[in-house]
């Protein structure tokens, strides 16, 4: 048989001894607390026209900060995908309406 690794402090711990300490420091530690993302609870049309009507406010978030854009940015990688995302058309996305889905909607 293989000896096993060497304790670090001496004499090993036996099984009883691991335990007792681990008890000891679960009883001492505070509990733990877990949050959850609370769940969507809106239809897809619901959440579809949710999603476009923030799409406006963020293109014009992305013009202002093209704007502000200093000159020497002015020919970088930012700014060309701030130009393509205010060239974006969102008239059409606005006046799609999602299917509804088999009376659960």
């Amino acid at each position: 048989m293989r000896p096993g690794p060497k304790p670090l402090y001496g004499t090993a711990m036996t099984p009883a001894e691991r335990q007792a300490r681990y008890r000891s420091s679960l009883s001492q530690a505070l509990p733990k607390v877990h949050y959850r993302k609370p769940t969507d609870r809106r239809s897809r049309p619901r959440r579809w026209r949710d999603a476009v009507a923030e799409l406006p406010t963020l293109q014009g978030d992305y013009q202002m900060w093209l704007d502000a854009l200093p000159e020497s940015l002015m020919g970088s990688s930012t700014a060309e995908a701030l130009r393509m995302v205010c060239d974006l058309d969102l008239s059409e996305l606005e006046s799609i309406e999602p299917p509804r889905g088999f009376g659960r909607d």
